[in-house]
């Protein structure tokens, strides 16, 4: 039988892209061809060979609507004379493209919703905006023969508003992720961790504003975005800058160790719409499987977690005004918590923190979601 192939589309770097890897390995191990499709940056890193097949396109645009349209454009070409019998859109900046190339070639069509797109942050307050991709998932989602998404309340939102059924499949680490060994405790400074995405609504203002009362912590920022240079250029400011570091992208590889050498990380979110309120972020698993507690927003899918594993603590959502004082109280609130969870994890015996963290990995792996991946993929054909 000859073998099925599948074409993965993404705007995003594919050097950094985590998800859109552990899907396309995972789908070239079940015995599948694989080519995945995004953007290459001007400062994208190498990209070293993967078990699967890839193509980086440069573009003369970087963001609004130009570059949606571009890159769709772009890929709809491609699409149109790649070797394939299934399109795979992640997210729906890549959905138009992937549906029109599946109906004029009569191929599969895969969605996979990493978030609620026309819900994100960024388009809160564009309606004009947010109806184009409202549109786009209206015109598309019909012809669609595969559904992912990440939770289960997404998934739940999409069927309320489509009639779509999605499979869930968490954005989880791999299993071959070695657990840590047990950290040296009560060291000082303690290491506060923030990796991710540096854009509005995470909380990264906040954690810079909170090491003010912090004098035995410091600050890691690992990861790139849009408000990445407006905090550096803030924090410079700052009689406690020498505590905060910015990192900028860091390469998975190196953000496992960073990870493992924290003492607590974060996953603050403002509550910016429903796409942040239904959020499951991978990091709240990532975390866990290096063994480090967290601080997070207690919204639903955050806290289905944390009251389930016990690997962390839930504060309230970050304030949207920057200044005054209820963000001052907000602040020093923030503080307190992690003040108080970092005493709680440095007290607590080793084999009970052993044993929450041991079962968070064993359930909270990539391990036993790609199952439900390749199952459902291996329906449509």
């Amino acid at each position: 039988m000859e073998k099925k192939h599948i074409v993965v589309a993404v705007t995003n770097d594919l050097v950094t892209d985590q998800r859109v890897h552990r899907s396309c390995k995972a789908l070239a191990e079940a015995g599948y061809g694989v080519t995945l499709v995004g953007r290459r940056l001007p400062e994208s890193g190498h990209l070293e060979p993967r078990e699967y097949g890839t193509h980086r396109m440069r573009l003369l645009f970087r963001r609004s609507a130009f570059f949606y349209a571009e890159y769709n454009l772009r890929l709809l070409v491609h699409l149109l004379f790649a070797r394939a019998d299934a399109f795979y859109a992640n997210d729906s900046d890549t959905l138009l493209a992937c549906c029109w190339a599946a109906r004029l070639r009569g191929k599969r069509l895969i969605f996979d919703a990493h978030e609620l797109f026309p819900e994100v942050p960024e388009l809160v307050d564009k309606p004009r905006v947010r109806r184009v991709w409202q549109w786009v998932e209206r015109h598309c989602l019909p012809h669609v023969d595969a559904a992912f998404t990440v939770c289960q309340s997404v998934a739940e939102e999409y069927g309320r508003r489509y009639g779509v059924q999605m499979t869930v499949v968490r954005n989880l680490p791999d299993w071959t992720m070695e657990p840590t060994e047990e950290k040296e405790r009560h060291t000082k400074p303690w290491t506060l961790l923030y990796q991710g995405a540096v854009n509005v609504g995470r909380g990264v203002r906040e954690l810079v504003d909170v090491m003010e009362f912090l004098p035995d912590c410091r600050l890691v920022v690992a990861g790139d975005g849009d408000q990445l240079a407006d905090l550096q250029a803030y924090a410079a400011q700052l009689p406690w800058k020498g505590r905060i570091d910015f990192l900028g992208r860091v390469r998975p590889d190196r953000l496992h160790k960073l990870t493992a050498k924290a003492d607590l990380g974060f996953c603050l979110l403002e509550d910016l719409g429903l796409n942040y309120r239904m959020a499951l972020p991978n990091r709240i698993a990532d975390f866990a499987h290096a063994g480090v507690p967290i601080v997070a927003t207690g919204f639903v899918e955050i806290s289905r977690v944390l009251d389930t594993y016990h690997t962390g603590t839930t504060t309230d959502p970050c304030p949207r005004e920057k200044e005054g004082s209820g963000y001052q109280t907000y602040v020093r609130q923030l503080a307190s918590t992690i003040s108080d969870t970092l005493h709680y994890w440095q007290t607590l015996p080793t084999p009970e923190r052993e044993e929450r963290f041991g079962r968070a990995r064993e359930e909270l792996c990539w391990q036993r979601e790609k199952k439900l991946l390749i199952g459902k993929i291996g329906t449509i054909f």
